[in-house]
């Protein structure tokens, strides 16, 4: 099955064609790379996919449902891993881990299990009761990682996840979304 179509997906800033009828289907399992120069329009795609932006034509369906008809649905099969870090600096990591699980209605000794999980997976259990403002450039990048799988999504769209990285943590990311694809989750990986 698809976990993700896009039909004729076209978005216009003015004259400008940002995506321009923009096709494509990813089946469940898979690790899709979404390639392109800077300002080819992959970051307007991807947040058209997640539903912070609205296209100017064309259809985007999430395992078969219409985006923005079936919008609880879609935001609980998505996390996203933007560009830019995403995470509250005046936070400990497992509170940032909390604050956006709790955002897909996770509580109690779920959220707790979930927010744990995700900070072990990432390799950061021992830093939860830090601050992210003392963590390295690629500390913060897994933190962010963890807050976008809390809630166990299907599909995981990675959007340039490491820029800016020593290349310890750029290995770390990488093996993740290995790992991450082997318990069934479909990543897309977006890069130029």
């Amino acid at each position: 099955m698809n976990i993700l179509e896009l039909n004729q997906l076209t978005k216009k800033f003015g004259d400008y064609a940002a995506v321009d009828q923009l096709s494509l289907a990813i089946k469940e399992g898979e690790i899709f790379g979404f390639l392109g120069a800077n300002g080819a329009g992959k970051s307007t795609a991807i947040n058209m996919i997640a539903g912070l932006v609205k296209p100017t034509g064309g259809d985007i369906l999430i395992l078969g449902k219409h985006i923005f008809k079936h919008s609880k649905f879609t935001k609980m099969n998505i996390g996203i891993v933007p560009q830019d870090l995403a995470i509250y600096e005046e936070l400990t990591a497992y509170e940032n881990v909390k604050f956006f699980a709790g955002l897909y209605g996770l509580r109690g000794a779920a959220l707790q299990e979930r927010v744990e999980e995700a900070l072990s997976f990432v390799g950061l259990s021992d830093k939860h009761k830090n601050l992210p403002k003392h963590f390295s450039g690629g500390m913060k990048r897994r933190l962010n990682i963890a807050c976008a799988l809390a809630h166990r999504p299907k599909l995981i769209i990675m959007d340039e996840p490491t820029v800016g990285i020593d290349p310890q943590s750029r290995n770390y990311i990488l093996q993740s979304v290995k790992k991450l694809n082997e318990m069934g989750c479909t990543i897309i990986y977006t890069s130029h």
